[in-house]
């Protein structure tokens, strides 16, 4: 059944969002998101990932034998990863070394695996393409709207741009593990309630 290329781009900013729907990629959603800036690298980079490897596995998907189609899909993405780490070393050592590993275990993030084996491995170039940008936005938009709450909360600034006087204190606990699970969930129940909120308008 063909679909409709809009809905294909779409699906991954709100129905299908990777972080605030599906809950996949939550080891670099919580771990990278203390500033805005780190998180957009994180996103920029999983969604390079996703794009290229979307379209590889797209194109060799005739050519790949069935038993063997996981580890291809994984050699795949390693070899993008691989790119995108020597391409932050170049440009940037401090936001690879705040990255740190996560960089690395872009490999084994669900989200880029998952797509290639339930949506490139069966479909067109084209639309596998659309999925990853759709996919990777949606990724990238959570982790910023993750990123802003905890910097400007927990750091009072905005990718490094003080907001506020001296007297402004920090609420410290954002930028720690605790306050990433308690932003991550209020977001979800946040989009989980305007989901319901609009299933009902349209029952009515």
């Amino acid at each position: 059944m063909s679909q409709s290329p809009k809905k294909v781009l779409l699906s991954g900013l709100w129905d299908e969002n990777p972080t605030l729907r599906q809950m996949l990629g939550m080891c670099p959603t919580l771990a990278v998101t203390t500033s805005v800036t780190n998180s957009l690298a994180m996103g920029a980079s999983t969604t390079f990932v996703l794009v290229c490897s979307n379209m590889l596995v797209s194109l060799l998907r005739k050519f790949i034998p069935r038993e063997v189609r996981i580890a291809c899909y994984i050699l795949v993405i390693a070899t993008f990863v691989s790119i995108v780490d020597y391409i932050l070393q170049a440009t940037s050592l401090e936001i690879h070394k705040a990255l740190g590993p996560f960089i690395a275990l872009i490999v084994v993030n669900c989200i880029i695996l998952g797509r290639a084996e339930s949506f490139a491995s069966k479909n067109s170039v084209f639309l596998s393409v659309l999925d990853a940008i759709g996919m990777g936005g949606g990724f990238t938009f959570s982790l910023f709207l993750m990123g802003s709450i905890r910097e400007i909360l927990g750091a009072g600034s905005f990718a490094g741009i003080k907001l506020f006087g001296d007297h402004f204190q920090p609420i410290g606990i954002f930028i720690l593990p605790p306050g990433g699970f308690l932003v991550l969930g209020c977001l979800m129940i946040f989009v989980a309630w305007i989901t319901k909120k609009n299933i009902k308008k349209e029952e009515a």
